[in-house]
C-alpha cells in the first residue's frame, strides 16, 4: 500500500496459482522492499512458495553491482542507492510497474538466462496484447519498441533463489532517464505503455501483466 515501509508489513493479494504467490504492495521505498526480499531469500526454505511482489516506487536512481558512476550524469535530488542486483544504472518512479520475482530456481531446475527469458517473454506477450510490437535482446537483456527501451532486468541469484525482477514502464515521467545512460548505454531512449496507445495508469498494466507472468513462470 502507498506508504508502506517493507514489503512483508503491506496487505496481500493472494492468487491460488500454481506459478507463485503475487502480492501487490502499492507504492513502497525501495530500500526497504529491497532489504525485505533480502531477508524473504535468506529465510525461505525448501518448501517456501515462490512470489511475486507487484509494486510501484518513489523517484530513485538504482546502481547494480557492474554499476558505473559516470552513468550517473546529473541525478539532481533524485537519490541513487547501491544495490545487489545485477546490470548498470537505472531508474524506478511511480507510473513504471516493478515486478520482483523471489524464485527457487534450484527447486524448479531454472538457469538464470530461462528467467530473465520468462520476464521478457511476459512483458512482450502483454505489449502484444495491446497492439504493441515488442522484443528482446540477446545482447542487451529488457523489451524494447521501435520507440524505445519499454522494460529493464536486473536479477540477483542467492541461496539458488532469485529477487529483483523487472521494471515495466507505463505512464510516468520519463524526464529521470534523461539524467542517466540507461542500463549503461549513452542516448539510450526509453519510451512507456502509455505513449504507444497502451495503458495510462500502473493499476490497469498490473492487470494485464499479471497473468502473463504467472504464465510464463508456471511450473514445465
Amino acid at each position: 500500500m502507498p506508504g508502506s515501509t517493507t514489503a512483508h508489513s503491506a496487505p496481500a493479494a493472494e492468487h491460488a496459482r500454481p506459478a507463485a504467490l503475487v502480492r501487490r504492495l502499492g507504492l513502497v521505498e525501495y530500500a526497504p522492499t529491497w532489504r525485505a526480499m533480502q531477508r524473504f531469500t535468506d529465510t525461505r526454505g525448501a518448501a517456501t512458495a515462490d512470489e511475486i511482489w507487484l509494486l510501484e516506487h518513489p523517484p530513485v536512481f538504482t546502481l547494480g553491482l557492474a554499476g558505473r558512476r559516470e552513468h550517473l550524469i546529473a541525478p539532481g535530488d533524485i537519490p541513487v542507492v547501491e544495490t545487489d542486483r545485477g546490470g548498470q544504472v537505472t531508474y524506478h518512479g511511480p507510473g513504471q510497474l516493478v515486478a520482483y520475482v523471489l524464485i527457487d530456481l534450484k527447486r524448479r531446475g531454472l538457469g538464470v538466462r530461462e528467467l530473465v527469458s520468462a520476464l521478457e517473454r511476459a512483458v512482450t506477450a502483454y505489449a502484444g496484447e495491446l497492439g504493441i510490437e515488442a522484443w528482446p535482446r540477446r545482447d542487451a537483456p529488457g523489451v524494447y519498441t521501435a520507440s524505445g527501451k519499454l522494460a529493464s532486468v536486473g536479477l540477483r541469484i542467492r541461496r539458488g533463489a532469485s529477487y529483483h525482477g523487472i521494471a515495466l514502464n507505463v505512464a510516468m515521467d520519463l524526464e529521470p532517464f534523461e539524467r542517466i545512460n540507461p542500463c549503461g548505454y549513452a542516448g539510450l531512449k526509453m519510451t512507456q505503455l502509455a505513449s504507444l496507445g497502451g495503458p495510462q495508469t500502473v493499476a490497469a498494466a498490473m492487470c494485464g501483466l499479471e497473468p502473463r507472468l504467472l504464465e510464463a513462470l508456471a511450473p514445465a
